[in-house]
């Protein structure tokens, strides 16, 4: 990591340098916020709130991007609530040992690492579900439910986002997993658990499952219908009915489903040669289903 040290304790500055530089990482020094803000490439910046006269505020603006860590001799208004409150990270007390400081150097690289990987994940799923239907109570919804769907991507998205409206974290399970049964037993009450594949448990195995969820925040999902449960069942339809028959589709059965569903996203000419066949066909294809396109 590159990492800037704020402290006009030169000595005190060049023991940490020097204790850094021993475990791989690439410090610079300034005695002063002015000399600070020249340049703001830096994953780590350690501010010394110590240094008197320094207004703090335009080094954490330069630095907002960065992992601020606050080395600070006493806490007060000015040199720890003001500076977290502007968006420092945290603050460490001197004295300190250098294993204390790196603790929470990874504390918070790893916390900045989940939270861009959870907003790619959010912002994935936003896109992914953006053309389901959802037009479900979930604040009146009682857990467990059961959903049964030929379309898996229908029960992710009634799952995920009852987890979203409900500000609950989600933990997701499958039952194809030979452990599952013990997850599920050890997960806790206040968070939402996926469970997937209910159709892979055997009959004789399906009424110890009941017991299991019982007191759980459980949404579990089938490719099958669902029958003799304790729990109210759910059935999700695809609004087109195509993969609500339960078997493969043919080949003009995927073609309208296509044509159906991709239509407003591709232009004629990118359609018709991603499914391998003329414009004219396309065309041809609209017709026959009595398809219109949408302007």
């Amino acid at each position: 990591m590159k990492i800037l040290i704020i402290e006009n304790e030169i000595y005190l500055a060049q023991s940490i340098a020097t204790k850094l530089g021993e475990l791989g990482h690439n410090c610079e020094m300034c005695t002063s916020t002015k000399d600070a803000i020249k340049s703001n490439n830096y994953d780590v910046v350690l501010l010394s709130t110590n240094i008197n006269g320094q207004d703090f505020n335009p080094v954490i603006e330069t630095f907002k991007s960065s992992i601020i860590i606050l080395m600070v001799s006493y806490i007060s208004n000015d040199t720890v609530s003001k500076p977290l409150a502007a968006g420092a990270k945290d603050y460490i007390l001197k004295p300190f040992m250098i294993e204390e400081l790196v603790r929470t150097i990874h504390h918070y690289q790893d916390y900045e690492k989940l939270k861009k990987r959870n907003e790619a994940y959010e912002k994935y799923l936003t896109h992914s579900f953006s053309s389901i239907t959802n037009n479900y109570d979930h604040e009146n919804i009682e857990l467990p439910i059961y959903i049964s769907s030929n379309f898996q991507k229908y029960a992710d998205a009634f799952a995920f986002n009852h987890a979203h409206i409900k500000n609950l974290p989600i933990n997701f399970v499958t039952l194809s997993d030979s452990k599952a049964i013990n997850e599920i037993s050890s997960l806790p009450q206040n968070s939402i658990i996926y469970i997937i594949d209910y159709h892979l448990l055997r009959k004789t195995e399906k009424k110890a499952f009941g017991e299991v969820i019982k007191g759980k925040q459980a949404i579990i999902s089938s490719n099958d219908k669902i029958e003799d449960v304790e729990y109210e069942v759910l059935e999700i339809k695809s609004d087109n009915n195509i993969f609500d028959k339960g078997e493969i589709l043919s080949i003009e059965d995927y073609v309208k489903f296509i044509v159906l569903n991709y239509q407003q996203k591709f232009p004629d000419t990118e359609l018709s040669k991603k499914l391998g066949i003329s414009r004219k066909s396309l065309w041809e294809k609209r017709k026959k289903y009595d398809i219109l396109k949408k302007k």
